[in-house]
């Protein structure tokens, strides 16, 4: 541990550096990295920082924690959009990118049980020789207890499913620093409350996910993407619902207004017309890939989408596909040394159309870019305002626009964040969307930690 002062007590400093050693660090840019995500929120430092090697170390310190009534921040990537690792009330931010270890790959079974650390990147590596794939796939490569914690998902979910649909067993630490194991390997169980899916998008507040079990994927036979330009985003939209509602199985249906396509083509070095666009992506068997692109072809002609542009080469998919992930960064270009302020929702998809085409006509009055992109197929989409973060007229307009269309997805039925997590930043909503049930997560809140020392400041509205 260094020399800068801090406001931890003794006790809890002395016995935390018994085990941690110089693994608890107060150097200034230690906490610096710690004291921000990829949001827009002012940086916010912990008082030290804590990089646990083990789940013991972390029950250790969870409990050490407790004792001292000292808030525990559970920290990944530091990928999360809506300020989900900030220590709002200070503490100790809990590094687990060390716990990296991908503890066993069962391809007889198609799961796996990973540590938090690892991340999507990392496991991809690991089962590239097995000929599995795990589906969850968020733009950043996050870690798997990231995304276990925020409820991620990204463009394979009209497939494959959210992380929730994706998680079989956890390893959770409770606020007292008790070690749990929720669920197992078993693909179904009636037995007891499923305790697995509350901590799933839980964001840190209930416990602290050490060890996550994963279902995995084959690797499909075929796989073939395309690229398809339409002359308005309505026509785009509609040609995706429709591609949905005739059940045809597409792996991935994403949708980039000309501005976002614009920003990717200048950042990733491609040339796609500068048009309402989706990418699309088919996989099965050689003939079940070339019946269900030719339906979705059809479909996207009868709403005056261009012949599709073939990506079949997998170095060529890979180019596609990383540009969709990079769009994030492809915008921050667009307006350098700005921020994003990163919102979504997620609405019915029969009222996506409509959904896209009102955020549209007050976004293009901003005074600022406001690329859209759309995981369509689920019905969810993304705003990425790029902003100047100290114009305090910039940042208001942002925050209207973001609360005009979390208003809109919720009078749709919708809600205030289909897969960026709640954080800071939609905690206004929780009430507005879930009504009196966020007494019950209040409830929840209260009876798994007492004293609020996990990740406190998010999710609930008066946490």
């Amino acid at each position: 541990m260094s020399d800068r002062s801090c406001s931890l007590p003794d006790q809890l400093i002395d016995e935390l550096a018994s085990f941690l050693g110089d693994r608890l660090v107060t150097s200034g840019s230690v906490l610096g990295l710690h004291a921000r995500d990829e949001s827009y929120l002012a940086p916010q430092e912990p008082d030290a920082v804590a990089f646990p090697e083990s789940t013991d170390e972390v029950s250790r310190i969870v409990a050490a924690c407790g004792g001292a009534g000292v808030p525990v921040i559970p920290f990944g990537a530091g990928s999360s959009l809506e300020g989900h690792v900030l220590p709002v009330n200070g503490g100790i931010s809990l590094d687990l990118t060390r716990m990296n270890r991908v503890i066993a790959v069962r391809p007889e079974d198609a799961d796996a049980t990973v540590e938090a650390g690892v991340t999507r990147k990392a496991l991809a590596k690991r089962l590239s020789d097995h000929g599995l794939f795990f589906s969850v796939d968020p733009g950043a490569d996050a870690t798997i207890g990231g995304m276990v914690a925020t409820g991620a998902s990204g463009t394979n979910t009209v497939r494959y499913g959210t992380i929730r649909e994706n998680v079989l067993a956890l390893q959770v630490v409770m606020a007292d620093g008790t070690v749990i194991e929720t669920g197992s390997r078993a693909r179904k169980s009636s037995s007891g409350y499923d305790l697995t899916r509350m901590f799933v998008g839980s964001e840190g507040t209930l416990g602290v996910i050490t060890r996550a079990t994963v279902r995995l994927r084959g690797l499909p036979e075929a796989i073939s993407s395309a690229v398809c330009a339409f002359p308005t985003i309505d026509d785009a939209v509609a040609s995706a619902v429709e591609v949905i509602q005739w059940g045809i199985p597409v792996a991935r249906v994403e949708l980039l207004d000309a501005l976002q396509v614009e920003a990717v083509n200048r950042h990733s070095n491609l040339d796609y017309p500068v048009a309402p666009t989706l990418f699309f992506e088919f996989h099965g068997s050689t003939r079940g890939v070339e019946e269900h692109a030719e339906a979705a072809g059809r479909i996207a002609g009868e709403h005056r989408g261009e012949a599709f542009r073939w990506a079949t080469d997998p170095a060529e998919r890979q180019a596609l596909w990383r540009a969709r992930h990079e769009a994030y960064f492809a915008d921050l270009a667009l307006r350098p040394g700005a921020r994003v302020l990163s919102t979504d929702v997620c609405v019915p998809i029969s009222r996506l159309a409509e959904c896209i085409r009102v955020t549209q006509e007050e976004t293009d009055r901003a005074s600022f870019p406001v690329p859209l992109v759309g995981h369509v197929g689920d019905g969810n989409f993304h705003l990425l305002m790029v902003i100047d973060p100290n114009d305090p007229e910039e940042l208001a307009e942002a925050k209207r626009l973001n609360e005009s269309l979390v208003r809109r997805a919720l009078a749709m039925d919708g809600t205030c964040t289909g897969e960026h997590g709640v954080g800071i930043g939609k905690r206004v909503w929780m009430e507005a969307e879930h009504g009196p049930a966020v007494g019950v997560m209040r409830s929840l809140k209260q009876a798994l930690d007492p004293q609020n020392i996990l990740n406190p400041g998010k999710v609930l509205p008066d946490a």
